[in-house]
């Protein structure tokens, strides 16, 4: 569980990543409009947080794209 766990994790964090910068935004941009630390969001695109759907929306919201397009991979 948990390494299954880890490995979504890093996919998520991969996706969110990739989808930022086709958007062609920055991390620091990015947390700024969520309102969250940057430092938290590179933890988030590294794999080592598990963000809370609140957080989740707030990206997609900024990315101008779904959770589900977040969580596809």
């Amino acid at each position: 569980m948990e390494k299954e766990l880890s490995l979504y994790l890093e996919r998520l964090g991969k996706n969110i990543s990739k989808i930022r910068e086709k958007k062609k935004m920055t991390q620091y941009k990015l947390a700024k409009e969520i309102f969250a630390d940057q430092s938290n969001l590179a933890r988030i695109e590294n794999g080592k947080v598990n963000p809370t759907i609140k957080t989740l929306l707030k990206i997609s919201s900024v990315l101008k794209c779904s959770v589900k397009d977040l969580v596809d991979f």
